[in-house]
């Protein structure tokens, strides 16, 4: 298949379709969907399935993929205001009063990006740029690098592009190949080589790497975060869709730091 942006969106949704435990072109209808939410051994592998309760939209409807008894709260929720309102505040609030009644809470919010392929390109860099791969990962499961790489699931760990200033790595983007179609890029550089572009660099050498060997490579961050944000955009990304899922009490009270 020819990766142009049409199939790469395609492919996109066809992964949100297993995540979802819906169908690919139920994110292009102008209707929202309700579905049960399953576990799918084909689903992104870090997804805790199946979701109390995840949003998921590509900027026509949202697609809730969510636990049966809860149905009758999220379609009240998705059809009291336009899509794009149910991910934010105030809305949220109606939301997360809902399922706090039930021992929920919202929880993670975030935007995905996919490759501009008119846009993408090998972007300059001032230092030498390497392709690694997982035997030389071993030492780099660091604090430095957490974003780049995951310690947690090092074996999902396949590709990445290093930048070196000498000897010294000062900048590194990995590729986690979190399903069969897609790989999703984490980027660090070290505090005092920011701001020379190395992000960019290093970013959209690796997702041209990913095109290559025929996978789709994805970019994910929090709409606050601009930095990253500013990162895609310069790298060649744009945005594609968003998701917003609920969690236990317990789980955000955890992610808190023990605070419910």
């Amino acid at each position: 298949m020819e990766m142009n942006n049409e199939n790469i969106l395609k492919i996109a949704m066809q992964q949100s379709a297993l995540d979802a435990n819906c169908a690919a072109g139920d994110f292009m209808r102008e209707e929202n969907v309700i579905v049960p939410s399953v576990a799918n051994p084909g689903a992104r592998k870090y997804l805790t399935l199946p979701f109390d309760c995840s949003l998921i939209s590509y900027g026509n409807n949202i697609v809730a993929s969510a636990d049966e008894k809860y149905h009758g709260i999220i379609s009240g929720y998705i059809s009291r205001f336009p899509a794009w309102h149910c991910f934010e505040t105030p809305n949220l609030h109606v939301l997360d009063d809902a399922v706090k009644e039930e021992g929920l809470r919202v929880c993670f919010m975030a935007e995905y990006y996919l490759p501009d392929t008119k846009s993408l390109k090998e972007l300059a860099c001032p230092y030498e740029l390497r392709v690694l791969h997982p035997c030389d990962f071993e030492e780099l499961y660091t604090d430095k690098w957490e974003n780049a790489l995951c310690k947690k699931r090092k074996e999902l760990d396949v590709l990445g592009v290093g930048a070196y200033d000498g000897t010294k790595l000062v900048g590194l983007s990995g590729c986690s190949a979190d399903c069969e179609t897609m790989w999703q890029i984490g980027i660090d550089v070290l505090p005092e080589y920011r701001r020379r572009y190395i992000a960019a660099a290093l970013t959209s050498r690796l997702a041209l790497e990913t095109l290559e060997r025929g996978k789709v490579p994805f970019y994910c961050t929090a709409w606050s975060n601009i930095r990253s944000a500013r990162n895609a955009l310069r790298s060649g990304f744009r945005p594609a869709w968003v998701e917003l899922n609920v969690r236990s009490s317990v789980f955000v009270g955890e992610m808190n730091g023990g605070v419910r």
